[in-house]
């Protein structure tokens, strides 16, 4: 007989979604196979990785960008602060999509906009080609394999190893990183800027065959009834904006977005070349956080599981703040053992802040949970692409991303106060 593993379903939360005042959260168990998780959880991995290996191009691409056409840090700011937003925004209305549709075709739709996207970004010769490009088609593309993706399937298929499968799905984007930002620096210096957009161009697309022979809605236990998508993304909005802890998540995760993939995603590259580091040492060094992120957020994961959620964020974003502020004085054209405490430490912090947070919005929004997430990584990605057009504005303004730098680490002191301030919720199972 195959093993099997609770499946939790989780009962509208009336009272809390509209008034915050529940204390409760009544929840029901069914069984599911545990190969047809796994294995669901598999392909999942892959479509995250394929799709993060966009993020490794712009902070690599930039200065050949600069020298080619010549567009500024501003510019290409600009495409990544589109593709951040849309990345962001795509997110409930996805998770709320994959409700209507089924995941399976809402992944393949995605992986088919990202591997366009990328493709055709090698015959641009413009800035708003590039905004469309990498801006708009990339970022619906990624935006339906976000966080909010990796939500609905921990839910779904998942009971009592949620924290933990939320950790591995969410580094599977560091994965990406891993593997792309080598490579692609390698490509984009040998070869030029083109064949790497085209390698990113061919992962997406080499992912489809699995995701339509393998992805599978729901659990085979459970049934999955229709919903009108954008209605149920709105509703998810509703329902969080009346509770303040949506508010105190949001605003904390838009500031994650600010000091990850904004500023240090986009341009650590950049950054480390103002001090007179190869782009080549950058990327290994930007990718050696994709490494470390991957034992980080799993075992952040593992701690969400065993420990107070808003305690671990509130740890989290003190220690980012603190590196954030050291950053300017530990660069240097070679990487120094300064430089790589920053790289260790940043590295196992870097989205180590999802677990938690998803397991924050789960317990205050229940079977909602997804669509609401959604909308709290809407709030990470808007972040993000302030972060990603004001970074690249300051440094063509005063030379340098100091500032930049700065202003993030005083951010993150504001999100460790957010996450200390949401009320504990007692969780009651049935």
């Amino acid at each position: 007989m195959a093993q099997s593993v609770r499946f939790v379903s989780v009962l509208p939360l009336a009272s809390a979604a509209t008034t915050g005042q529940s204390d409760a959260v009544t929840l029901t168990s069914t069984t599911v196979p545990t190969r047809a998780a796994w294995t669901v959880a598999a392909v999942s991995f892959l479509a995250i990785l394929a799709a993060a290996g966009f993020r490794a191009v712009p902070g690599v691409l930039m200065t050949p960008l600069h020298h080619e056409f010549g567009w500024s840090h501003a510019t290409v700011g600009l495409a990544m602060s589109v593709n951040m937003t849309l990345f962001g925004v795509t997110a409930p209305f996805a998770a709320a999509l994959m409700d209507r549709f089924g995941v399976r075709p809402v992944l393949t739709v995605a992986l088919g906009l990202i591997t366009a996207g990328s493709a055709l970004s090698v015959r641009m010769t413009t800035g708003w080609q590039l905004v469309a490009c990498w801006g708009v088609l990339v970022g619906i593309g990624t935006g339906c394999i976000s966080m909010g993706f990796v939500a609905t399937v921990a839910t779904r298929w998942f009971d009592e190893r949620r924290g933990l499968v939320t950790g591995v799905l969410t580094a599977a984007s560091a994965t990406g990183q891993l593997i792309f930002l080598p490579l692609v620096a390698e490509v984009a210096t040998r070869h030029g800027w083109r064949w790497a957009c085209l390698i990113v161009a061919a992962a997406a697309f080499a992912v489809i065959a699995p995701v339509l022979v393998v992805m599978r809605h729901h659990p085979p236990a459970q049934t999955a009834a229709p919903t009108n998508g954008f209605r149920s993304a709105l509703d998810g909005l509703v329902i969080g904006a009346r509770v303040p802890v949506f508010w105190l998540l949001a605003g904390s995760f838009a500031i994650c977005g600010m000091t990850t993939n904004g500023l240090i995603g986009t341009h650590f590259i950049p950054a480390a070349g103002d001090h007179g580091m190869p782009t080549t040492v950058a990327a290994g060094l930007l990718a050696t956080i994709g490494v470390l992120d991957v034992a980080g957020t799993v075992c952040s994961g593992w701690l969400t599981d065993r420990v107070d959620p808003r305690l671990l964020l509130t740890v989290y974003y003190i220690g980012r703040g603190i590196s954030l502020m050291l950053l300017p004085s530990l660069l240097s054209p070679h990487a120094d053992p300064g430089t790589w405490v920053f790289i260790v430490f940043y590295g196992l912090d870097w989205v180590a802040t999802v677990p938690p947070t998803i397991a924050l919005c789960r317990d205050y929004f229940g079977d909602r949970s997804p669509v609401v997430f959604g909308w709290v990584f809407a709030a990470h990605q808007v972040g993000a692409a302030v972060a990603a057009a004001a970074a690249g504005w300051l440094r063509d303004l005063q030379g340098n991303y100091d500032l930049a730098f700065q202003l993030a680490a005083g951010l993150c002191a504001v999100a460790a106060a957010l996450c200390f301030s949401v009320r504990k919720l007692q969780v009651r199972t049935a």
